[in-house]
């Protein structure tokens, strides 16, 4: 498995974009909020948000640690892509965690959310808000 397996995956899910931080990392956002990182470098690892049960379980599994500075926000880490986790595995958990940071997300900013009701787009565009008397 490669990185363009895990940007396929990703790719497929509403609203996602991607951008590179940090120097190396691939980072995969929701809203503005990340929800899997892949470091560009060999050997490739990746890293997502998942349940506090799934990350008790994969952290008992050789080639998953806790991810570093994220582990507290139940984050995990696969040292090398591939490694332990297969692709449907790593499919199902990818979704997961991106489900979970776009629950958390401010409803106007969830994917497939309806413009502000009360704003009004003029013709280049842009979004406009009416002034409250």
């Amino acid at each position: 498995m490669n990185i363009d397996v895990i940007r396929t995956i990703c790719r497929a899910l509403p609203g996602v974009t991607e951008d590179i931080k940090w120097g190396s990392d691939l980072v995969f956002s929701v809203g503005g909020k990340m929800f899997t990182v892949v470091n560009t470098d060999r050997p490739h690892t990746v890293a997502f948000k998942c349940t506090p049960e799934t990350f008790a379980e994969l952290i008992e599994r050789d080639g998953i640690i806790p991810a570093p500075y994220m582990a507290r926000a139940m984050w995990v880490q696969e040292r090398s892509v591939g490694d332990v986790l297969d692709r449907r595995e790593l499919d199902t958990l990818i979704k997961t965690s991106y489900e979970l940071v776009a629950a958390k997300l401010p409803k106007s900013k969830r994917p497939g959310a309806p413009p502000p009701r009360n704003a009004k787009r003029t013709p280049a565009g842009r979004a406009r808000t009416r002034a409250r008397r």
